[in-house]
């Protein structure tokens, strides 16, 4: 079991996870341990199918792996019940995709204030909402639609959406890949913001060489393993 938490938001020891299709077993993580303390921006990089999705979604206790224990400020997660890990991905993580995951029947604002109505903060839900769209420039779009919103933008609704729990770690997932260059450097200095001055953990897949410049920590995966 792991012990010293001080300073770390994540903690992994030799998780594996493995996925069958009919007969066909594939190990997407082989016995991965991994450090992530706080106020860390990792990116993480590696082929298509190196384990990358997989990994981060372990790490947001999106799914759970087949072995290996999982550590978040301090806590071992691996054995929570699905309702107190749903508990914990709403209060405590936030997650940015890379096809935005909005609701396409709800505003921008609406968007953004969802994930604080599931927990039933509806009070202050909108005025936090509109302060988080004027943190990422899209205060005067509060009413529009996601298809009256361009890719970048959309982004941008996504990331604030992300941050109306005051998460501590966010988690993103190829988050620049369908945007422009111009888009794409407005969301990363976002990231860089968030995670400079509010001290946010950040830990972000991405394809693209020159985004690791943000980051403060680079890792790689091969075929399921860190390099």
């Amino acid at each position: 079991m792991y012990q010293d938490t001080n300073n770390l938001h994540i903690a992994t020891e030799n998780i594996t996870k493995s996925y069958r299709s009919g007969d066909a077993k594939t190990v997407a993580l082989k016995n991965v341990s991994l450090r992530i303390a706080q106020g860390e921006f990792i990116m993480i990089t590696g082929r298509n199918g190196s384990g990358k999705s997989t990994l981060l979604h372990q790490l947001g206790l999106l799914d759970s792996p087949d072995t290996g224990e999982i550590y978040i400020n301090g806590r071992e997660v691996t054995r929570l019940s699905e309702k107190k890990r749903m508990d914990m991905r709403l209060r405590q993580l936030g997650y940015i995709f890379q096809e935005y995951a909005l609701v396409a029947e709800l505003s921008a604002l609406e968007n953004v204030m969802l994930p604080a109505m599931m927990i039933g903060t509806s009070k202050d839900a909108r005025d936090k909402a509109l302060t988080l769209l004027a943190k990422v420039g899209l205060r005067d779009k509060a009413r529009r639609l996601p298809t009256q919103l361009s890719g970048g933008e959309q982004q941008k609704v996504a990331i604030a959406r992300a941050l109306i729990n005051a998460p501590r770690i966010l988690f993103a997932d190829e988050p620049t890949a369908n945007l422009d260059t111009i888009a794409s450097k407005d969301v990363l200095r976002i990231f860089k913001s968030l995670n400079e001055q509010e001290h946010i953990t950040i830990a972000m897949i991405t394809h693209e060489p020159e985004e690791l410049e943000y980051a403060t920590r680079h890792i790689k995966l091969s075929d399921g393993k860190l390099v």
